[in-house]
């Protein structure tokens, strides 16, 4: 809730700043991205299917990137606070803090999520 407040009022200020047509789409985005990452982080939790995480980290971010910056800038903030709160507190390590980077920026990039995809993984997903 905490990080949902912060992105809504960095928003604002970037919009204060802005056009106010480009800082509204600016906004938009964000806040679709944003559902984008819930909705893959939602997915996975569905799936529970082991090696799945590096694809849902890289779909997350392709989806949201794909709605233009704010989806981005909103794909990387989402993906930093969690990366460094799981590293802190899941106690899984610094690879595997750096291998959901890696699928993160591969996905924020355009790179096709299906990369990271495990086989047998329901084509649901």
């Amino acid at each position: 809730m905490r990080l949902c407040v912060c992105l809504v009022l960095l928003s604002f200020t970037l919009c204060a700043s802005a056009d106010m047509l480009a800082g509204g789409r600016f906004v938009w985005d964000a806040v679709g991205g944003a559902w984008d990452m819930f909705r893959a982080y939602r997915d996975m939790r569905e799936a529970n299917y082991i090696g799945a995480d590096k694809y849902f980290h890289a779909r997350g971010n392709y989806d949201a990137a794909r709605r233009g910056p704010g989806g981005a800038w909103a794909a990387r903030v989402i993906s930093d606070a969690r990366e460094s709160w799981q590293g802190d507190a899941s106690g899984r390590g610094a690879a595997d803090t750096l291998a959901d980077q890696e699928a993160n920026a591969w996905g924020r990039s355009g790179g096709d999520p299906n990369r990271y995809r495990p086989a047998g993984l329901p084509s649901k997903y």
